[in-house]
C-alpha cells in the first residue's frame, strides 16, 4: 500500500560553527511546506572511439547539493532563515525583543539541514548550506510562504537521525490579510501584487578535491530586486519612474506592536513600463524595481522582527 511519506516528513536545521560540519546539538525544528535540497550527481558519456557502436561505461561528474525549501513567514522561525540571508542581527529589548537585520555582511552563516523521511527510515544531513536567494509574493489572498533557496557543500543519508531531538518554534504565522506597502512612509495603493527578492549572489568555490564537493560559497555583490503590479490609477509611481528618483518601499505586516516583521528598502528605483490596454477591464502596470546603497541609512536594507525569541 502506497504512504503518503510526504506528510510524515521533517526538517531540522543548525547553524555550524565550522564550515561543513554538522553541529552535536541546537537543532530547530523548521516548518516548511516542500524542500527540492538534494545531492545531484551526474554521469559523463564516454566520447572515445574504436569499441563499436555500443558506448563505454559513463563516469561520475561532481557532486551538486543545493535545492529550494519553501517556509511560512511567521514571527519566530523566519528570524533563522533571516539570520542565514543577512548574517546574525542586532536584538535589543527585555521581554519584547527586536531583531535587527542589515545588508551588506560580507560573512554569512552556514547551517547543517537534516531532511527526514522517518518511516522509510532516510535521514539526509545537509552541511555546509549557505542561502543564496529569500524571495516571496504578497497578494490579497492565499497563504504567505518564502521560498529559500541554498547551496550546501554534502549530503551524508543515514538510517538515524543526527538532529536529536529538535527545539519547535511557537508558530505564528502571518497572512496576506497583515500585510502592508508603504512609500515614502505612505501607503501605496492600487497594488495588485508585489514580488520581493534579496539574493546574495553566492560564488561556489569549486576547488580539486577528491570527494567532488566544493569548498565553499562566498557572498559576492548583494541584491534586492522585485517586481509591483499596480492598477493604474495614478501617476505616483510612475512620475518617479520618469523622473529617475528613488523612493522607499516598505514591506510589513503586523499581528500586534510587539509581533511584526518590517523590511524597508532604503532607495528604490523604478523603470519606466509599458500601459497597455488589453479590453474592457481595469489597466495594470507592473514596476521592475531595483533596489540600491542609501549613503544616509549607510545600507540598501533594514529587516526588523519583532517577537518574544531572546536570539538567533
Amino acid at each position: 500500500m502506497a504512504r503518503a511519506q510526504g506528510a510524515r516528513s521533517q526538517l531540522a536545521a543548525a547553524f555550524e560553527t565550522t564550515y561543513g560540519t554538522a553541529p552535536a546539538s541546537g537543532f530547530f525544528q523548521m516548518p516548511f511546506a516542500r524542500s527540492s535540497l538534494g545531492a545531484d550527481q551526474p554521469l559523463l558519456n564516454s566520447e572515445l572511439l574504436g569499441y563499436g557502436r555500443d558506448p563505454l561505461a559513463p563516469v561520475k561528474d561532481a557532486v551538486t547539493v543545493d535545492g529550494d525549501i519553501e517556509i511560512p513567514i511567521d514571527a519566530e522561525a523566519i528570524g533563522f532563515w533571516l539570520k542565514a540571508a543577512f548574517d546574525a542581527p542586532t536584538t535589543t529589548g527585555t521581554t519584547n525583543k527586536t531583531h535587527t537585520y542589515t545588508s551588506g555582511s560580507w560573512s554569512l552563516p552556514s547551517m547543517a539541514i537534516e531532511v527526514a523521511l522517518p518511516e522509510i527510515p532516510r535521514f539526509a544531513m545537509y552541511t555546509g548550506c549557505v542561502l543564496d536567494e529569500l524571495r516571496w509574493t504578497m497578494e490579497r489572498r492565499g497563504l504567505l510562504t518564502a521560498t529559500a533557496s541554498l547551496v550546501a557543500q554534502g549530503e551524508n543519508v543515514a538510517t538515524t537521525t543526527a538532529a536529536g531531538t529538535p527545539t519547535a518554534w511557537n508558530l505564528q504565522r502571518f497572512g496576506h490579510f497583515n500585510g502592508s506597502i508603504l512609500r515614502n512612509g505612505t501607503s501605496l495603493g492600487n497594488i495588485v501584487s508585489a514580488d520581493v527578492s534579496y539574493k546574495n549572489n553566492l560564488d561556489r568555490i569549486e576547488t580539486i578535491r577528491s570527494d567532488g564537493k566544493i569548498d565553499g560559497a562566498d557572498p559576492s555583490m548583494a541584491e534586492l530586486t522585485g517586481r509591483i503590479d499596480v492598477r493604474f490609477a495614478d501617476t505616483v509611481l510612475m512620475d518617479q519612474a520618469i523622473s529617475g528618483g528613488a523612493a522607499s518601499l516598505e514591506f510589513s505586516w503586523s499581528l500586534s506592536s510587539t509581533v511584526n516583521l518590517k523590511l524597508t528598502a532604503h532607495k528604490v528605483y523604478l523603470p519606466i513600463p509599458k500601459v497597455e490596454i488589453q479590453g474592457p477591464q481595469g489597466i495594470q502596470a507592473s514596476f521592475d524595481w531595483q533596489a540600491a546603497f542609501d549613503s544616509g541609512a549607510g545600507k540598501m536594507c533594514t529587516v526588523v522582527l519583532k517577537n518574544q525569541i531572546a536570539s538567533y
